[in-house]
């Protein structure tokens, strides 16, 4: 298996980390984040005028038609800047799935997000365990009636669509696309900027093509499940690049007793415990975007391993990454803080260490 990026992909990296470290900067952070704006649309704009929200777009979207390495490409970047922006929300939980299974009317929906034009994002989460799903679909003329509670919907308010899973009768999850309008959204809290939802449906009723792909055979939300989570860790993966970066150049220019803390042995093993939780997690990444690129039964094994390693250690290194800041690690006039934020916003989003890893003992029971 080879790691390295091919041309094409190195080519996407490239511009992606040009185009997020002039939007992105330390400055511009600071003042999104005294704008109180739910998210960065000029960033959201040069990302799209660079043609990076259409890599995973299908063409017939006018995308490139690109699959999960260059959408982790992507979001890796996103993670290392912090940047914020509906990437993860508008393309790892609504454009792939719609791109993969949705119809030629669905499909066309996603036009407009290849010049930034709309926000798009996906109900992953419920209460329980992540990748449960408890809320209802019932069948109801031509169309279906929904009822059930999501949590912690990424820009909910601010998406033109919501993709909804619901369990329909005879036992099958089918994929809906649900307008914000017709639910209840309440904000719930968020260590990051980005906006979170609660999203009730109250016997919310949809048309017969507001189901994904036409069918509720699974299929679209098995790919909106491994995309969710292949985005996340993507992202984490960026986050914890970004966050030992950060540290490095601290303990290289900090001065203690006369000395770089870098200089110190105690220093360099924890700066050595953090790279190697950040390596563990960057294998598992391409590893379970490459398999899932690849259509690999183990693809999704590979990929709750990466989760477990963003929801535990990687969680774990950025609190040796604050506590080599010392008390500027805490500081939100140093950037520091939003990586330590957004960590932790991956692994609950993700389900947490514990979760992942029955979910893997689960995962493995079933090849016993």
């Amino acid at each position: 298996m080879d790691f390295n990026l091919d041309e094409t992909q190195q080519e996407i990296k490239g511009l992606a980390a040009d185009v997020l470290a002039r939007e992105a900067a330390q400055e511009r952070l600071e003042a999104f984040e005294k704008s109180g704006a739910p998210y960065d649309d000029v960033t959201w704009k040069a990302l799209a005028q660079a043609g990076l929200l259409g890599v995973v777009l299908p063409e017939d979207a006018g995308g490139a038609g690109l699959g999960p390495v260059e959408l982790a490409v992507i979001l890796r970047e996103v993670g290392v800047r912090t940047a914020p922006v509906p990437a993860y929300a508008s393309l790892a939980l609504a454009a792939v799935p719609i791109g993969a299974h949705g119809t030629a009317e669905q499909r066309a929906l996603l036009a407009p997000l290849t010049e930034g034009a709309t926000v798009l994002t996906g109900a992953y989460r419920e209460v329980g365990p992540a990748g449960e799903v408890a809320a209802t679909a019932r069948a109801d003329g031509g169309g279906h009636v929904l009822d059930g509670v999501k949590t912690f919907v990424p820009y909910a308010r601010e998406a033109s669509l919501i993709l909804v899973p619901a369990r329909v009768e005879g036992g099958g999850v089918g994929v809906f696309l649900v307008e914000p309008a017709a639910v209840t959204i309440t904000e719930q809290p968020s260590a990051t900027s980005e906006p979170l939802s609660r999203v009730a449906l109250d016997g919310v009723r949809v048309g017969a093509d507001a189901l994904l792909g036409g069918t509720a055979d699974g299929a679209a939300w098995d790919t909106l499940r491994r995309s969710a989570v292949a985005g996340a860790v993507a992202v984490a993966s960026g986050v914890i690049e970004g966050a030992l970066e950060l540290t490095k150049e601290y303990t290289k220019t900090r001065e203690q007793f006369g000395r770089a803390l870098a200089q110190f042995q105690a220093v360099t093993m924890q700066i050595g415990d953090v790279y190697i939780a950040k390596r563990a997690l960057d294998v598992a990444v391409w590893a379970g975007v490459w398999r899932l690129a690849q259509g690999a039964d183990d693809a999704e094994e590979v990929l709750t391993v990466a989760a477990y390693n963003a929801c535990d250690p990687v969680v774990k290194a950025l609190y040796t990454c604050q506590h080599l800041h010392g008390g500027i690690g805490l500081d939100i006039t140093y950037p520091l803080h939003r990586y330590f934020a957004w960590g932790k916003h991956c692994g609950h989003l993700l389900g947490g260490g514990e979760d992942r890893l029955d979910a893997l003992g689960a995962l493995i029971a079933q090849e016993a």
